[in-house]
């Protein structure tokens, strides 16, 4: 039977999803058969598998550092937020509804607990260690009776419990003592260390609250780990993006400026980390018409609530804003639901997403989406031959993902600049996305396709020759920057944790 650890917080956004993955990637460096595991996520950055079902984002980032293929069992419970305190319910991959945050958490979480034990009955049988990250904090005296994602595992598991605070926040010594407080004895006891997580400065000047902490708890504290600037690694949810740049400003003049639309339903924007890291971008999120400045190219995300984050764009005057822009000559790229908003109508007859029957597009492009009862979620390859700023982009394995609800009909012909050339693992060949006549206006259904580093970089530099700059090769190769991310991420953990002490946790041993 598989060892555990298992990862909780003061509260959410205190790193447990990063720290885990460092875990993850440090017991596999040193041979382990190391897997990550979440009970129960809730974002809107999720993922399709290769057997096209559906998990968290953050389970993805923590089985690349593991050296695994992501599968639902490392996050049967997917929470997917459609507004108005609703989310739709993602079991094991395949959605089972949509329930209000009262029908979820009184009634149907504990029912969701069987999906878990499964997961884990599946995880522990094949794997020698696995690697929990909780949710929010476990102390949450209004939630515990029906948490299934925190100190439920842990008593299921007998996981020893690493308590993690966030020192860049302030009050982390408080939250550590008040947690451990909150907890009931059996709780308490199978907390076996605390963390000081995202420290800036000089570490010998915390001795004295560290001394102070075990003495208070009882508990050694395993070490203090140091912010970390620009990770390079995909972020669980939308809470990243309040930290991200709004506005063009801070932009260098030799830049390319590229806008992201951020509405309240923004989904996978890690879609576009892969341009964010190039050296020759400045990538900035969009909410009001004054942030959105003069971009080189702007682009339309997906949206987990598409009718919704349509009618935001437009009443807070950013369609016009747009328009203006697109007007002038700037590209606009839209994906998933990006896409669906740049046609004529986007319609819910079944009142899938929203309470709107029909709603008007920006009406770029010919075509007309309605939703329907069922998701399409599959791993698709594809390629290009896109018309953009007077050159035709073309490219090959371009790898991506579909994840929509959304049926997509063509009212007149249209050029589609994408091909699916395998769904799924097989082999097809069917037409996506469509573009305008003069390349000035793109849509796609695939996820992740500036990933490819080519197509990436050809997109880039047909904006460069706009500007009149020259061309460029390749600058940053996003699956090996990530590796890289990842054994950066693995040092600085193994370097500011005391791993002997964790090694005996791990092994029962403390």
């Amino acid at each position: 039977m598989a060892k555990s650890i298992m990862l909780m917080g003061t509260s959410s956004h205190v790193g447990k999803s990063i720290l885990t993955t460092a875990l993850c990637r440090i017991f596999r460096q040193e041979g382990q058969r190391v897997v990550p595991f979440k009970a129960q996520n809730m974002a809107l950055n999720s993922y399709v598998t290769l057997d096209g079902r559906e998990m968290g984002r953050a389970q993805v980032a923590q089985a690349e550092a593991a050296e695994l293929a992501p599968e639902v069992h490392m996050n049967p419970v997917l929470l997917k937020p459609t507004g108005n305190s609703q989310s739709q319910v993602v079991i094991m991959g395949e959605p089972v509804g949509n329930m209000s945050a009262r029908e979820y958490h009184k009634g149907y979480s504990l029912k969701a607990w069987g999906a878990v034990e499964e997961a884990l009955d599946v995880l522990q049988e094949n794997y020698d260690l696995l690697v929990i990250e909780g949710a929010g904090s476990p102390a949450e005296i209004n939630l515990k009776a029906n948490d299934i994602v925190n100190m439920r595992v842990a008593k299921h598991l007998r996981a020893p419990v690493l308590l993690i605070a966030d020192i860049d926040c302030g009050g982390a010594l408080a939250s550590l003592v008040g947690t451990l407080e909150l907890l009931d004895e059996e709780e308490r006891a199978l907390v076996k260390g605390l963390v000081i997580n995202k420290f800036r400065g000089d570490v010998t000047l915390l001795t004295p609250a560290l001394d102070f902490l075990e003495e208070k708890t009882g508990k050694p504290v395993l070490g203090v780990v140091p912010h970390i600037e620009q990770l390079g690694i995909d972020e669980e949810d939308s809470v990243s993006l309040d930290e991200k740049h709004y506005g063009d400003g801070a932009a260098h003049s030799d830049q390319l400026r590229i806008a992201v639309i951020r509405t309240p339903k923004l989904s996978n924007f890690t879609d576009f980390d892969a341009l964010a890291n190039e050296p020759d971008v400045a990538l900035y999120y969009v909410g009001t018409p004054r942030e959105l400045g003069t971009p080189d190219l702007i682009l339309l995300p997906g949206s987990k609530n598409t009718t919704e984050d349509l009618l935001y764009i437009r009443e807070v005057g950013l369609e016009d804003a747009i328009r203006a822009r697109v007007t002038e000559g700037t590209p606009l790229f839209g994906i998933c639901g990006g896409y669906q908003m740049l046609g004529r109508v986007v319609r819910d007859p079944l009142h899938t997403e929203s309470e709107h029957d029909e709603t008007a597009g920006f009406g770029y492009l010919p075509i007309e989406t309605s939703f329907a009862a069922t998701k399409r979620l599959r791993q698709v390859t594809a390629s290009a031959d896109l018309p953009f700023l007077g050159a035709r982009i073309a490219g090959t394995g371009l790898p991506g993902y579909e994840i929509h609800m959304g049926e997509t009909r063509f009212i007149e012909d249209v050029h589609r600049p994408f091909r699916i050339v395998s769904a799924a693992g097989t082999a097809v060949d069917l037409p996506d996305g469509a573009a305008s006549a003069d390349g000035l206006v793109v849509g796609t259904y695939i996820h992740g396709v500036f990933d490819d580093d080519d197509f990436r970089r050809a997109l880039l530099n047909r904006l460069r020759v706009r500007r009149g700059r020259e061309e460029l090769p390749v600058q940053y190769r996003h699956r090996a920057e990530k590796e890289r991310a990842y054994d950066r991420l693995a040092k600085t953990v193994r370097t500011s944790l005391d791993m002997e002490k964790l090694r005996e946790i791990v092994e029962g041993r403390r």
